[in-house]
């Protein structure tokens, strides 16, 4: 199965946050997963470590490098991904959420998320 992980459960996956289900653990270590993060999760951490927010545990470049370490394929944010946003229904504001789903239903790849709001887009998300 081919993985995105949610801004969040991708922090907690490189930080070893508690928070980080066993499922998530699971589907991360089976090694016939690929394990997706977005240039866009990468681009929201670097925001809001930069504006010192408590969430946001690590910065854009260190965790950037962790992903790396971690051997998950960051995914660039394409022109396609970019416009998918545009044909999303207005469930969540969050232009964050929003381009990680349009990515996951572009490629495809199944998002896997905490978020219920985010979950509401297809059935494909994995809501952990």
């Amino acid at each position: 199965m081919r993985i995105l992980l949610d801004t969040h459960v991708a922090l907690w996956a490189i930080t070893d946050d508690e928070r980080l289900p066993t499922r998530v653990r699971e589907l991360i270590l089976e090694a016939r997963n690929e394990v997706y993060v977005s240039a866009a999760s990468v681009w929201e951490i670097a925001i809001k470590h930069g504006l010192a927010r408590a969430d946001m545990p690590v910065s854009g470049k260190e965790a950037s490098a962790w992903f790396e370490t971690a051997g998950y394929t960051l995914l660039p944010v394409s022109a396609a991904h970019a416009a998918a946003v545009e044909d999303l229904p207005p469930i969540h504001a969050d232009p964050f959420d929003r381009l990680l789903v349009a990515q996951a239903l572009t490629e495809p790849l199944r998002l896997v998320t905490h978020d219920r709001t985010v979950a509401r887009y297809s059935d494909s998300i994995i809501l952990v």
